[in-house]
């Protein structure tokens, strides 16, 4: 790689640290942007600010948005009284994809794992547990993984629900063990969703 001008070596250093790119694609994305129109390049580069700069959390479900409420939140058809728990953004990207859900979510930005020192302080439990609180919530679906630590933040947040008057309910069939729920089909998201189970 020293072959390359000292500018292309750091683009292609910088490209590489991205998750899933390794030394060989980053090297073919850097020659094609060198290769590429100025008005391309410009766009990707001002792309990228933007997000940085704007993107922040929701701050009803903590999903990511460029505004005080995200998308979801903010829409009037949605069904307020149903929320949805998963752990991370693209998790809920996921099952908006596969339209079987039409109520809110709530993204805990994490899972529960004691052996990597996160416990429930440190994903959004307690906000989940003050929308509860506020009295709106009648139903809260549990989406998390079905990993070891997702199974066991499904377990205690149900446990910690277990004192307000609201159904919780665990998605189903279909989303196989210590799968990731971003990379499950729609049609099988789909119908985890609509063969939902009270837990408990």
């Amino acid at each position: 790689m020293n072959h390359y001008p000292a500018s292309i070596r750091q683009l292609i250093k910088l490209m590489a640290r991205l998750p899933g790119i390794g030394e060989k694609t980053a090297e073919r994305l850097a020659l094609h942007l060198l290769n590429s129109s100025d008005r391309l390049v410009e766009e990707l580069a001002h792309s990228i600010l933007e997000v940085k700069q704007k993107v922040r959390l929701c701050s009803r479900c903590f999903s990511l948005s460029d505004a005080e409420l995200c998308s979801v939140c903010s829409h009037p058809a949605r069904d307020a009284t149903v929320v949805c728990v998963v752990e991370q953004p693209g998790d809920m990207a996921a099952l908006e994809k596969s339209g079987a859900f039409s109520g809110l979510y709530h993204v805990l930005c994490g899972v529960l794992s004691p052996l990597n020192g996160v416990g429930p302080d440190d994903i959004r439990i307690r906000e989940l547990v003050s929308r509860v609180t506020a009295g709106d919530v009648r139903e809260v679906v549990l989406a998390t993984g079905t990993s070891a630590e997702g199974e066991t933040t499904a377990a205690y947040i149900a446990q910690r629900l277990v004192p307000f008057p609201v159904t919780v309910t665990r998605i189903a069939a279909g989303v196989p063990m210590g799968g990731d729920l971003k990379y499950v089909d729609q049609v099988t998201l789909k119908k985890a969703m609509e063969s939902r189970h009270a837990l408990g």
